[in-house]
C-alpha cells in the first residue's frame, strides 16, 4: 500500500507537494516556486515561515504544550483579554477549529432559547453559507451539495436568502421559535458575496427588536482579512456572539467563540468543553499573531491593497465577456465567471500560482496580508493571462 493510498479519499488534491515556504511563496519538492494567493484558505495571513511565529512556537514548545482545561492556563486568560479588548466582547471559549467555535455558538443560541422557555429553539441561517463540517454546522450550512448523504440533518435551522432583510422580517412574523440569526459578514465559500452596506446594521436592529442573538461567523473574515481586525468593525454595532479561527493561529489550530452580555454567561461548569482548546502553545501563537497584526498595521494594509487589487483586476479583465463580476472586501476577492471553472486551479498551478475556485464558478483570492505591491501586480498579470486564455479556449471550442 502506498502512503497516498492509505489516506481516505475525501479530498481532491492538486498534484503538488509543498516542502517549504517564505512570505507569500511556497516551493514544492522539485524546488518550483508558487505565488500563494490562497494562504491555506485564509489561514496564513502573516505568510509562511514567519520568523517571530517560528520562534514563539519553538520557545513555548520548550516550556509546556498542553495541560488541559482541568487547570488554569495563564496564556489562555491573556488571549481572552486580548480578543475581548479588541472586539468589545466580554468572554471567550477556545477550541481548535472554526467548526468547533460555531458549534459553541449554536449551543449558546439554544441555551438562550431555553431561558426564553422555547422548547424547540430555531436559528436563522443563510442560503450559500458555510459554517463547518460537523453534523450541526453542516446542517447550518446553506449548501445542499455538501449535506447530501449525511441525512438526517440536525433540526432547528431556518433558511433565509442572504442580503434580503425583508425575508428575515417575514420569518420573524411567522416563526415564534427563532432565537438567533447566524451568518457570515461576507459569504466565503458561497462565492465572496458582500452584502449591502446597511444590511448588517439593520439586521442588528431586527435582532434587538426580536430578542434574537446576532451570531457572526468571522472564521474567514476575521483577523484582518477585510481591512478591519473583524469585518463587523466596518460598522457601528457589535454582535452578541462572534466566532473566529483560520488566521488567528496562522496555521496552528486555534479558534474562539466570543460572547458579550448575557450570552457570555450561558455556559456553566460541565456544559461545554474541549480537550485541546486553548492550550498554552495555541494561545502563545495567537497572542503573537495579534501582536504582529497590530504592530505592522496589517488590517489597514489589507484594506488598502484589496482596493488596489480590485481596481487592477477590473482594468485587466473588463474586456472579458465571461467575467460576470469582480467583488470583495479587503484581501477577500472573488472573480465570478459565467460558467463552472474549477479546472482553473489546476491551470494556475502550472503557471506557478495558487488560487481557489468556490461556488463552482468564482475564483477566490485570499492572499497573505503581508503581500507586497509587486506580488499583487504579479498576481494580476498571471490571472489576466490565465482567465483570458481559458475563456478564449472555451470560445474556440
Amino acid at each position: 500500500m502506498s502512503a497516498e493510498s492509505a489516506l481516505m479519499g475525501n479530498y481532491q488534491r492538486l498534484p503538488v507537494r509543498f516542502v517549504r515556504g517564505k512570505g507569500a511563496w511556497l516551493w514544492d519538492d522539485r524546488d518550483q516556486a508558487y505565488l500563494d494567493a490562497v494562504a491555506g484558505i485564509a489561514v496564513c495571513g502573516l505568510g509562511h515561515a514567519h520568523p517571530e511565529l517560528a520562534a514563539t512556537l519553538a520557545e513555548q514548545a520548550g516550556r509546556v504544550v498542553h495541560t488541559s482545561n482541568l487547570y488554569q492556563v495563564e496564556l489562555q486568560e491573556q488571549l481572552a483579554q486580548a480578543l475581548c479588548s479588541r472586539t468589545g466582547m466580554d468572554n471567550a471559549f477556545f477550541a481548535n477549529s472554526g467548526a468547533e467555535a460555531n458549534e459553541a455558538a449554536i449551543k449558546l443560541a439554544r441555551l438562550h432559547g431555553r431561558q426564553k422557555h422555547i422548547r424547540e429553539p430555531a436559528i436563522i441561517v443563510m442560503e450559500g453559507s458555510f459554517h463547518g463540517r460537523t453534523l450541526a454546522t453542516l446542517s447550518a450550512t446553506g449548501n445542499r451539495r455538501i449535506q447530501a448523504g449525511f441525512e438526517p440533518l440536525v433540526q432547528g435551522f431556518v433558511r433565509a436568502p442572504y442580503n434580503r432583510l425583508e425575508a428575515l422580517h417575514t420569518i420573524a412574523r411567522n416563526n415564534p421559535n427563532i432565537v438567533a440569526c447566524m451568518l457570515e459578514p461576507v459569504l466565503g465559500e458561497g462565492g465572496v458575496q458582500v452584502p449591502d452596506p446597511d444590511y448588517l446594521p439593520k439586521l442588528r436592529k431586527l435582532c434587538d427588536e426580536q430578542d434574537w442573538l446576532m451570531i457572526l461567523d468571522e472564521v474567514q473574515t476575521g483577523n484582518g482579512r477585510t481591512g478591519k481586525l473583524f469585518a463587523f468593525q466596518h460598522h457601528d454595532f457589535q454582535p452578541d456572539v462572534l466566532t473566529t479561527a483560520k488566521g488567528l493561529g496562522n496555521g496552528f489550530p486555534v479558534s474562539a467563540c466570543l460572547a458579550r452580555g448575557k450570552s457570555g454567561q450561558f455556559f456553566g461548569p460541565g456544559s461545554h468543553a474541549t480537550t485541546f482548546g486553548g492550550n498554552p502553545l495555541a494561545c502563545a501563537t495567537a497572542l503573537k499573531v495579534l501582536e504582529i497584526l497590530e504592530r505592522e498595521k496589517l488590517s489597514e494594509r489589507a484594506g488598502q491593497l484589496g482596493a488596489q487589487l480590485l481596481e487592477r483586476l477590473h482594468e485587466a479583465l473588463q474586456a472579458v465577456p465571461q467575467v460576470v463580476e469582480i467583488r470583495g472586501q479587503g484581501l477577500m476577492i472573488g472573480i465570478e465567471l459565467d460558467h463552472p471553472c474549477s479546472e482553473l486551479a489546476q491551470l494556475a498551478l502550472q503557471q506557478g500560482l495558487l488560487i481557489n475556485v468556490t461556488a463552482q464558478r468564482v475564483i477566490r483570492l485570499l492572499p497573505p496580508l503581508i503581500f507586497t505591491d509587486q506580488e499583487a501586480e504579479l498576481l494580476v498579470n498571471r490571472l489576466e493571462t490565465l482567465v483570458k486564455s481559458h475563456c478564449q479556449r472555451l470560445d474556440a471550442a
